[in-house]
């Protein structure tokens, strides 16, 4: 396989969180009003939690965001030097200076967008029972602003992917730059895909969601999600296989590709729709006692996903990837894998 074809094939954009990841317990999540395997963003109340957190013996600090999660497991699992790009905003502090080494380490071509005034964004991670709880202070990953895309240094990363992919959670954030990627990926036949990412994305961004779902191609989510995104569209259903066939059917900006729905469930089979049909495959089922932490499992079905889809493979493959992926970060702290991957 020659590494300059595909050389920055995959780019990703997103909020590049450094994670503090803790195993905390029930009280701990009760007393910072948080819900068991929620994804949200920071509120006031919050605050206090990152500094608690940091406090334990067992904190961990790992560079995390959905995002950039899974460029780095698609770029682990390609194991091709250069495949991958990245473009998200951190701030110019000591949390920046690891994540820029973090990139590095894992081979992924990262472009930041250096803030001067905000700091690099962080994510509380709180672990109870291997389930995970995400807060996310965005900090300076909210700071990303569409001129630093619009650099022709950075514009060539977009130029030169042939797949795109960015996580719902970009929405609250730069929902411009969101556009500009999409409308380039429609004119140029490119590959775009995005993630639901939690239910208060379908939820409270759903005017951006909108606006970005025709030019998407590929969309990734879970059943939680997949549940919201309906409920909020009056979708008179809960079930899985009709929601996800449902979106795929959404309207679509190009009518080059059609629309694929990827819906994992946890430890229930992984829901795709495609083409008018719904197809199901079991997961790789893991006993509890080896269960670390889910943290990063959506994520890194993505980038194993990704990692075939880039080279072309059929979605069965794909999705064989994906669960090999989440499957090797359960059974870690965070988002992290071993050396090589043992995937054929």
């Amino acid at each position: 396989m020659a590494g300059n074809k595909y050389e920055g094939i995959l780019l990703g954009m997103g909020n590049p969180l450094l994670d503090i990841s803790a195993v905390v317990d029930e009280a701990f999540l009760a007393k910072y009003d948080v819900k068991p395997g929620n994804a949200i963003l920071a509120e006031e109340k919050h605050l206090p939690m990152y500094d608690e957190l940091a406090s334990k013996s067992n904190v961990e600090y790992i560079a995390g965001g959905a995002t950039q999660n899974s460029i780095r497991v698609a770029q682990w699992m390609l194991q091709i030097p250069g495949a991958t790009s990245y473009i998200g905003c951190i701030g110019k502090d000591k949390f920046g200076e690891e994540m820029k080494k973090n990139a590095q380490a894992a081979g992924v071509n990262a472009h930041y967008y250096e803030d001067e005034n905000a700091p690099t964004g962080t994510c509380a991670v709180c672990v109870v029972g291997g389930e995970r709880s995400l807060i996310a202070n965005l900090s300076a990953a909210n700071c990303y602003k569409s001129e630093h895309l619009k650099k022709p240094e950075n514009w060539a990363l977009v130029e030169k992917a042939k797949y795109i992919y960015i996580a719902g959670f970009f929405l609250t954030v730069s929902p411009d730059s969101i556009l500009l990627v999409a409308e380039h990926a429609a004119a140029t036949n490119k590959v775009f895909i995005m993630n639901l990412s939690a239910p208060f994305i379908c939820e409270f961004f759903r005017d951006a969601q909108e606006k970005a779902l025709p030019y998407v191609d590929y969309i990734f989510g879970n059943e939680t999600e997949a549940r919201t995104f309906a409920k909020v569209r009056g979708w008179e259903t809960e079930n899985v296989e009709e929601i996800a066939l449902k979106i795929s059917q959404l309207p679509k900006a190009s009518g080059t590709h059609k629309r694929v729905t990827v819906i994992t469930q946890g430890c229930d089979p992984v829901v795709v729709a495609d083409d008018g049909k719904v197809k199901t495959y079991p997961v790789i089922l893991l006993p509890k006692e080896k269960l670390v932490d889910t943290n990063g499992a959506g994520d890194a079905f993505v980038g194993g996903f990704l990692s075939q889809l880039v080279q072309e493979k059929s979605i069965d493959e794909c999705v064989r990837a994906a669960c090999y992926a989440a499957n090797v970060i359960i059974q870690r702290s965070g988002c992290t894998y071993p050396e090589k991957p043992d995937f054929n």
